[in-house]
């Protein structure tokens, strides 16, 4: 195997799934981003992380960038003698804003690039999406990461496929980020082995719905955005958050949980609702951080060689 010289780079952004009644199947990709570098060794481990998740920096082989890195190189049928990571972390972890989906599939772009055409063509895109979906468990965030826009994902016989949808222009999602993480295990925790056939019914109405209020009908992201499959069994295992989605939504403001939560993700119709939703967040908890996004239509990238590509620091490679 020939590696590439120098490091590659990867961008990847964060991710809401759900959206409501798209139960692990509907994502959007989200404008903020972690960026990840890395190259090959001859031998050992090098980690380096600015931002969030520095404290993870001394996980080693257990990183899990690194487990999926890995996996990929498996997958290519090489594994390097060592490597390096330098992360420049943004997005929150374990706040429903698919930070393990985002390592998992900068792992597995980054391996890929560092392999060369080998690694091209052992994991083309649609490889990429199927064996992120076996290291996350769920193929909603990784199929917004890794394709951008809107997304809507499913398990097939031969692994995960997705569809990506292009959201109306302008939408300007915002998500409500609290003190709090809440890890995804414990929110699955809450959900019951059975629904009731007619709320499963109601809610496959309004996915469809959804569907069609991102697209063309920004009007009925309200009721498109009614879920009744996950939410109300979560609301116990975060109160404030449940709180706060009831108030926007009585505001007339399109409010979801994010992913697992805690973070609540609104969609506002129009302008007047983004300064709204970020007013009824304030006045909910102080400790809320608000952040009025914009929907990454790109996905992950890896990115152009560079001093940009390498980062800031005088420690950069």
């Amino acid at each position: 195997m020939t590696w590439a010289g120098g490091p590659v780079t990867v961008r990847v952004p964060a991710t809401s799934a759900n959206l409501g009644p798209g139960f692990d199947s509907f994502g959007l990709a989200l404008t903020l981003h972690d960026h990840v570098a890395a190259r090959v060794l001859p031998a050992g481990l090098e980690i380096r992380i600015d931002g969030v998740g520095a404290d993870t920096a001394d996980a080693g082989e257990q990183h899990l960038i690194i487990r999926s890195m890995r996996a990929a190189f498996d997958v290519i049928g090489a594994q390097p003698g060592g490597i390096a990571l330098h992360c420049r972390n943004e997005m929150p972890h374990g706040f429903g804003l698919g930070s393990s989906a985002a390592a998992i599939v900068a792992g597995l772009m980054a391996a890929r690039a560092l392999a060369g055409p080998d690694g091209l063509a052992a994991l083309p895109d649609a490889a990429v999406l199927r064996l992120a979906t076996e290291l996350e468990g769920h193929p909603d965030n990784v199929a917004a990461c890794l394709l951008g826009g809107l997304t809507i994902a499913w398990q097939a016989g031969d692994g995960a496929r997705a569809v990506r949808l292009d959201p109306l222009p302008g939408l300007t999602p915002v998500v409500c980020v609290p003190a709090s993480p809440l890890s995804t295990a414990a929110a699955r925790q809450a959900l019951p082995d059975r629904v009731p056939h007619g709320e499963a019914a109601a809610n496959s109405a309004r996915a469809g719905l959804l569907v069609a209020a991102l697209t063309s009908r920004p009007d009925l992201l309200l009721p498109g955005t009614e879920d009744f499959l996950h939410e109300r069994y979560r609301a116990g295992s975060m109160p404030g958050t449940a709180g706060l989605i009831a108030t926007l939504r009585a505001a007339g403001i399109a409010a979801a949980v994010s992913g697992a939560g805690p973070s609540a993700l609104a969609l506002p119709a129009d302008p007047a609702q983004v300064t709204a939703a970020a007013t009824i967040a304030g006045e909910a908890d102080s400790d809320w951080r608000v952040l009025p996004l914009r929907i990454d239509p790109d996905g992950a990238r890896l990115l152009p060689a560079g001093p940009a590509a390498r980062g800031t620091s005088d420690r950069g490679w």
